[in-house]
């Protein structure tokens, strides 16, 4: 099943949001279709954002954003993979899991890894808002344990409380 339109103002993302959750169908689309970085990118700021296309009306999103966290998972894949292989449930394979978590789990932790500028909470809660964007049962709840886990890990920071006195 294809993922759905990028509604990210009708689900109350925002510019940011909707950036993330076209990275994450740009992704997916270029696992499905071996189809090159550049080529989506360009697709989707020339075509989709601010168009109608089939029916759909494509927000307008943070294009820089958008830009980086496609670009920035490309060329951090063998950094990022490995963070998130080693936070799945115990069997889990990344190979195996269904290529739209795939997608999320890989804007997520390079999100976590590379933008420090945005907290790491923050991040977390914005890909959960996208699991939900395309899945209503488990998955958003998958996507914030690997997150949160990847996050301690690479933002421990982030997760320590300063200390009082």
């Amino acid at each position: 099943m294809p993922p759905p339109p990028p509604d990210g103002e009708a689900r109350g993302l925002g510019a940011r949001g909707t950036a993330r959750l076209a990275a994450v169908q740009a992704l997916y689309q270029m696992d499905l279709a071996q189809t090159d970085a550049a080529a989506v990118i360009g697709q989707f700021t020339l075509h989709r954002f601010g168009h109608e296309v089939d029916g759909a009306y494509y927000d307008r999103a943070d294009e820089p954003l958008f830009r980086d966290l496609v670009l920035g998972v490309v060329r951090a894949q063998l950094a990022v993979d490995p963070l998130i292989a080693g936070n799945l449930a115990k069997g889990w394979k990344l190979a195996r899991i269904d290529s739209i978590i795939r997608a999320i789990l890989r804007a997520g932790a390079y999100e976590l890894k590379e933008r420090h500028d945005i907290p790491a909470r923050v991040i977390i809660n914005e890909y959960v808002d996208v699991a939900h964007a395309f899945f209503g049962g488990d998955e958003p709840g998958v996507v914030n344990g690997v997150l949160d886990a990847v996050a301690r890990q690479v933002r421990a920071k982030d997760f320590t409380s300063p200390a009082h006195g």
